[in-house]
């Protein structure tokens, strides 16, 4: 479900396109879905519904394409508004998702229907009815909710069983405003009252209903049409159906669990806050498990996927977006942001290291050195032992092993050969203001101080290029090239002297 406007975000963006771990709220949830080998995902929307619908195309795991269907809007009871009529709409989603998206399998379908106006959850399920098969499970759950595990929802539908009501429950030391499980004296649930409709002694219930629920379908269909708005808020309460259940002598079964944050929804901007510190807590958690060292688990944050291989170490406030790899014995400096890139055995990655492969990624080889204060970016690939130092930025450039730019220069669409030593100061002159151009520079070369590399252009294997230097034709293996303006020195020359002020 995923229709709410979610107010107190005080945010133009639908609530469930927020962010958490660098994901949608709802890629969460989606996500979670797949890992059950879900038949299909139906997202409900309301709150802006074709922003939500659009960004679902993230979804789309490299394996196939989710295919989205419109459904149209479910019958209501003769006393409520009746909804707009959406139409229908099927198109191929198309896009990449992070690694999680991608368990889904190839086929599975993401579909959509709309809840419009919102008339409360009851009503917002019936909206789906069309598109569910009589033969499944159908998993209620909330695109606000991100933090759920796979194993607690599979635990859920195997006490449903196909058979019965299922529910998420959990215990509160403060239980207000969610809905309170009602037990008969056999210790059986009989009924979910909603706080605003509870009296004192039902407030009094610490045992709360998560929003989750699992129901088989052909029995989800028949106690949706019986739902009624006869309530304090005047809405068509899915938790009615727990009733239904009852009088009809389906049993209901609780699974209760403990962990409070696997059902805690975001309606805040503090609420969202609280959330992400408790997922990147988890995150650093299960690396430290595997035998990562953080620094200071509090201070790390994982935006994608990170993998580790043993002896990794990782300083305070690093930040790692997509898809990271970091191989044995790597070490991470302090304040650093990775994103997208393969870390090769032994390497270093200084302070204050900004990486970012985007689409193309970023390799850096064995033992090679970053950093500090470096920036490497889409298609950069470092061979072993390179050396990239101090506000050093590449782009779109191969290094080949042993190749160094230790200060203050630019490699841009470049290929460098090895051992290669570039000076502080100089650049690749990669644009001519229409077209980008390669520069290749040859095994062993030195490339002085302040040299601007004009491409396209070949520097020669073994040769020399004098600081100060602007190369605009290739230049013959072993040869020294300086191609800079002739000194001048003037004898005996006076500095301008300031004027006398006023």
């Amino acid at each position: 479900m995923a229709a709410g406007k979610g107010t107190r975000m005080k945010s133009t963006r639908p609530k469930v396109l927020h962010r958490l771990g660098g994901r949608a709220l709802l890629a969460h949830v989606i996500t979670c879905a797949a890992r059950l080998s879900a038949r299909q995902a139906v997202v409900i929307t309301g709150h802006g519904a074709i922003e939500v619908e659009a960004a679902c195309a993230e979804l789309a795991g490299a394996g196939g394409y989710f295919y989205s269907q419109m459904a149209t809007a479910q019958p209501l009871p003769a006393d409520a508004v009746e909804p707009a009529s959406p139409g229908h709409q099927r198109r191929p989603l198309q896009g990449g998702g992070s690694s999680d998206t991608q368990c889904a399998k190839p086929g599975g379908e993401l579909k959509f229907a709309r809840q419009e106006p919102q008339l409360g959850t009851g009503h917002a399920v019936q909206q789906a009815v069309p598109l569910l098969a009589d033969d499944g499970v159908t998993l209620v759950l909330s695109g606000d909710v991100p933090l759920t595990q796979a194993d607690t929802l599979a635990a859920l539908l195997a006490a449903c069983g196909g058979e019965r009501l299922a529910l998420l429950t959990l215990e509160l030391p403060d239980p207000t405003g969610y809905g309170r499980i009602e037990r008969a004296a056999d210790g059986n649930v009989r009924a979910i009252v909603e706080h605003k409709d509870a009296t004192d002694a039902q407030r009094s219930i610490r045992e709360i209903y998560s929003g989750i629920m699992a129901v088989p379908t052909r029995l989800l269909r028949g106690w949706l049409a019986r739902l009624d708005n006869k309530n304090a808020q005047n809405e068509f309460y899915l938790t009615d159906i727990v009733k239904f259940a009852v009088a009809d002598g389906v049993a209901v079964a609780a699974h209760k669990i403990t962990d409070a944050p696997q059902v805690a929804g975001v309606n805040s901007p503090a609420q969202l806050a609280e959330l992400e510190r408790v997922y990147q807590r988890r995150q650093a958690d299960a690396l430290m498990e595997q035998g990562v060292r953080l620094a200071d688990p509090a201070r790390f944050d994982v935006r994608g996927t990170l993998d580790c291989a043993q002896d990794v170490e990782i300083d305070v406030n690093c930040l790692f977006e997509g898809q990271v790899q970091l191989g044995a014995g790597v070490r991470i400096g302090a304040n650093c942001v990775i994103a997208n890139a393969t870390i090769a055995a032994g390497a270093v990655i200084h302070p204050f290291t900004h990486i970012d492969g985007e689409k193309l990624g970023v390799a850096v080889g064995e033992g090679a050195l970053i950093g500090p204060f470096a920036r490497l970016r889409p298609g950069a690939q470092l061979g072993a032992d390179v050396h990239i130092g101090n506000f050093v930025e590449v782009k779109n450039s191969t290094l080949a092993k042993g190749a160094k730019a230790n200060h203050l220069a630019y490699l841009g669409d470049a290929t460098v050969g090895e051992r290669v030593n570039y000076g502080a100061g100089s650049i690749t002159a990669n644009y001519d203001g229409a077209n980008k151009h390669r520069t290749v520079i040859e095994a062993d070369v030195h490339v002085g101080s302040n040299c601007v590399l004009v491409a396209p252009v070949t520097i020669g294997a073994g040769g020399t290029v004098g600081g100060g230097s602007t190369i605009t034709k290739n230049t013959a293996p072993g040869a020294l090239s300086v191609a800079r303006g002739k000194q001048v020195s003037i004898a005996n020359w006076s500095r301008p002297a300031k004027l006398p002020k006023g």
